[in-house]
């Protein structure tokens, strides 16, 4: 059974494989702090916003609609020529190429609205002027007139009505889930309303574009996506992609927020640059970020779940409508996903899951870490809990007994609805070892005789589980290529398609190169992702980063080690075998010199000392159309247990407790794993509990900033947190150096603070009935749920709870009718952003 340590970020490592005398520094599964740490904390780190603006340079800004639903009869931007310090005003007519930033082709999603507005925040046009202040300033003057359309602002409209759909949607099937169903002794059914988040990225969007020659642009950008912002640019401005170059050194933040909603930023910098031959910026302020950005889906589900006695599943039907937004952006592989991870780590024999991406009138919403498998999996684990109290059970019994199997040969509770085989379950050892190591099952019995005699606070314990698969769904992204120099004086550059945008991929592929060559990590020196060094890459999503450009760059420091080799045993008259790499230095047979002296003496003899390296996932493939395939290379797994305590009158509530076991492979890197763990859950937290986005009737964002938007802070974190990484356990598929990918996974251990809050709140009822509390369970949610289970339980009610009444037509999120305003609703707090209208939003009707 795999062992279980916290790492330990000063303590010493094994010995690394391959090494033969010593051992270097930064070498691959040592606890080594992130390349730019120091610069991080010191204010040395240089961002796009730090760059040193080039002479003449020009601000831009950005027009904004103010309806969500609207024809545009008549734009007046004269105003905004004549304002002060504007130099140039572009709207769609000025767009040379295509004017449209649409990730999917699609073509509907324009750069610059023209006639139809479509959500409050669209962009209508960019003003250039010669300071930020003024451009923003001029970009409030135009005046526009519009002509007011019905406007669709909730799934609830969009799926009860026409159930317009901003891509196909998709069908994932296994078994016969309607005779599944039928057959059951007992079934239940409802639906769960699971809410947006917000991306909330430290470095807020921002782009910056210098012209060059012959139609030539360089831009700096934010971006998880270098090579879709240059063919996005390239197709606004009509010239080839090999005029435009996109160069990103580290972004400061990103969680999917920038993977395609950079776009919009870069071309129209680009744009700018190139009819006025001046460099260009443009940097939003947080409050118009927040209105023109997407966000994570928010989803109904509706779910219907037939079990035996014992809790197991005999068959599940669910349907998923998200809240697209106005176009298709990244809503068709995100609802995607969510029914890949619908089941989380539990076996369906039979099921049927659907998607559903309505278009509504609001912003087109994203990728956002965990892209739509977090919503799958909330999904999964109602399901559980629902079989959990219909039988009078521990939560955690029935998790057990619905885990996928072991082994495949045997089983024969192996089979996905994608139909992908699980061969690499380990799942029940890892949370057998939780439950373990948490104290779960003495816990219990101490909350439960806790709960009895507490007549206001009420304790709550969960334990949940996370199964995540490795792998873009789209097959073709899964490649990563690498570009590595070895310099005469043994000093090396690497550079690769991957983006740094604080979780320490540099750093990880830097050890992996270090090992490969036997240097100390010192010697490694990252430069930034360039389109012009690396082309065609990935995005940095879907947990890849460091499995792909880490293999990529070990393929191409691989290369030359191998060139070096070769020379070396030529030179010096030995076997290839008897030319080995220590710390450092290189041994030919009896002769030992530096790493840097071969270097020297290879490039003397004419030797290449530069490489690509290319590298593509193996044995992955998908079929949409049918629903089958492999489209996950292996699967990452995870487990948290959380105690909380809530207070019954107000519905407030702190996180006492929690305990997490993830399963990183054979870490690269046990320190910057483990922060990623840690931030990946309160993340993940944050999401399920106090992050609510909220659109009044107009289809304004109201919670557009951090005096109305709240993310966890330093006071939210749980008390006591425990966090310990699976060792002995490395991946079973070859990755690179067996590891396994730690971006996404972590995010989705947050579901135990949520379960744990509907133990404690189902503890006013004695247990007997399921709250379906829906997410974010904020505290008014939480009020609003204990009040209906004590309705319930005085009335005598058994079986599930009924679903929450759903949300209004102002409302953007289910919510009780219950519900206290919002900060926004009653214009609360001194932080309204200084666009946001002066009259109070209206409130649920």
């Amino acid at each position: 059974m795999p062992d279980v340590v916290a790492p330990d970020v000063h303590g010493p490592a094994a010995p690394a494989p391959g090494a033969v005398s010593g051992r270097i520094e930064g070498a691959v599964h040592d606890p080594r702090r992130h390349e730019s740490a120091h610069k991080h904390v010191s204010g040395e780190a240089v961002y796009v916003d730090d760059i040193a603006e080039p002479a003449g340079l020009l601000h831009v800004y950005l027009g904004l609609s103010t309806r969500a639903h609207a024809r545009i009869r008549a734009i007046d931007l004269s105003p905004v020529r004549h304002a002060p310090g504007v130099v140039a005003v572009f709207a769609a007519a000025d767009v040379p190429g295509v004017n449209d930033i649409g990730c999917m082709g699609k073509h509907d999603e324009p750069m610059f609205a023209s006639t139809l507005v479509e959500h409050v925040g669209q962009p209508i046009f960019a003003v250039a002027a010669a300071t930020r202040d003024q451009a923003r300033r001029a970009a409030k003057l135009a005046a526009i007139e519009y002509e007011d359309l019905p406007a669709i602002l909730t799934i609830a409209a969009a799926r009860d009505g026409e159930r317009t759909l901003v891509t196909p949607p998709m069908t994932l099937t296994v078994g016969d889930a309607g005779a599944a169903l039928a057959a059951a002794p007992h079934s239940v059914a409802g639906r769960l309303a699971i809410g947006g988040q917000e991306h909330f990225y430290l470095e807020s969007q921002i782009a910056m574009a210098v012209p060059g020659e012959d139609g030539e642009v360089l831009i700096h950008v934010s971006t998880q996506h270098p090579t879709e912002v240059q063919h996005i640019v390239a197709h606004v401005l009509a010239v080839p992609s090999a005029a435009v170059t996109v160069e990103v050194r580290r972004m400061g933040g990103g969680f999917g927020g920038k993977e395609t909603q950079s776009n919009l930023f870069a071309a129209c910098t680009a744009l700018v640059a190139s009819r006025t031959g001046r460099a260009a910026k443009l940097r939003p302020d947080r409050d118009d970020d927040f209105q023109i950005t997407g966000k994570r889906h928010d989803f109904e589900v509706d779910y219907r779940v037939g079990f035996d006695g014992d809790g197991l599943i005999r068959g599940v039907e669910m349907l998923f409508a998200a809240r697209a937004g106005y176009a298709a952006d990244l809503s068709g592989p995100v609802t995607d996903r969510a029914l890949f991870h619908a089941d989380n780590g539990y076996f369906y024999p039979a099921a049927r899951l659907e998607s559903l991406p309505l278009k509504t009138n609001t912003v087109s919403n994203t990728a956002f870490r965990g892209f739509g498998g977090p919503q799958g999996m909330v999904a999964a684990e109602r399901a559980i809990d629902e079989i959990a109290f219909a039988l009078g059970k521990d939560p955690l019994e029935i998790r057990k007994r619905n885990f996928y199997g072991t082994d495949p040969e045997r089983d024969g509770r192996s089979l996905t609805p994608y139909h992908q085989t699980v061969t690499d379950n380990i799942l029940p050892e890892l949370v057998e070892r939780l439950e373990e190591t948490s104290g779960y099952w003495k816990r219990r019995e101490e909350i439960r005789a806790f709960n009895r005699t507490s007549r206001i606070l009420r304790k709550g314990l969960a334990l949940t589980p996370v199964k995540f698969g490795i792998s873009f769904t789209a097959s073709h992204y899964n490649q990563a290529g690498a570009l590595v120099h070895v310099y005469t004086d043994g000093s090396i550059q690497l550079n690769h398609g991957g983006i740094e945008m604080g979780q320490g991929l540099y750093t990880k592929v830097a050890q992996v190169v270090a090992e490969e060559f036997q240097v100390d990590i010192s010697t490694i020196r990252p430069t930034a992702t360039n389109t012009g060094k690396v082309p065609n890459t990935s995005a940095t999503a879907a947990s890849s980063g460091s499995d792909l450009n880490g293999k990529a760059a070990q393929a191409a420091a691989r290369t030359i080690r191998d060139r070096l080799v070769a020379f070396a045993a030529e030179k010096w008259g030995v076997a290839q075998d008897a030319v080995r790499f220590e710390r450092n230095r290189v041994r030919v047979g009896e002769r030992d010199m530096s790493f840097a002296e071969l270097a020297s003496a290879a490039y003397i003899a004419r030797v290449q000392l530069s490489a690509t390296g290319f590298y593509r996932t193996p044995k992955i493939h998908w079929d949409r159309a049918a629903g089958r395939g492999t489209p996950f290379y292996y699967f990452a797994y995870g487990a948290a247990c959380a105690e909380v305590t809530v207070d019954t009158l107000t519905g407030e509530y702190v996180v006492d407790r929690v305990d997490i076991l993830h399963d990183c492979g054979r870490s690269l890197n046990p320190a910057i794993d483990k922060g990623q763990i840690e931030g990946g859950f309160v993340q993940g937290m944050g999401w399920l509990t106090m992050e609510e986005l909220w659109w009044d009737g107009q289809g304004r964002l109201r919670t557009h900033a951090p005096s109305t938007y709240k993310i966890p802070a330093c006071s939210d974190r749980p008390r006591i947190f425990n966090v310990a990484l699976l060792e002995n356990a490395p991946n079973r598929e070859d990755s690179i150096f067996r590891s396994k990918a730690v971006g996404e996974p972590p995010l989705m251990l947050g579901m135990a603070v949520l379960h744990a809050l509907s133990d404690a709140v189902a503890s006013v009822a004695d247990h007997r009935l399921c709250p379906r509390l829906d997410a974010p369970a904020t505290p008014e949610r939480v009020l609003a749920c204990i009040g209906r289970l004590r309705e319930r339980a005085a009335a005598g009610g058994a079986g599930p709870l009924p679903n929450p009444p759903p949300p209004s037509a102002v409302e953007g999120t289910a919510a009780d009718p219950a519900r206290a305003p919002s900060p926004a609703e009653s214009g609360g707090g001194s932080g309204r952003g200084p666009d946001a209208p002066s009259e109070p939003a209206p409130g649920p009707a």
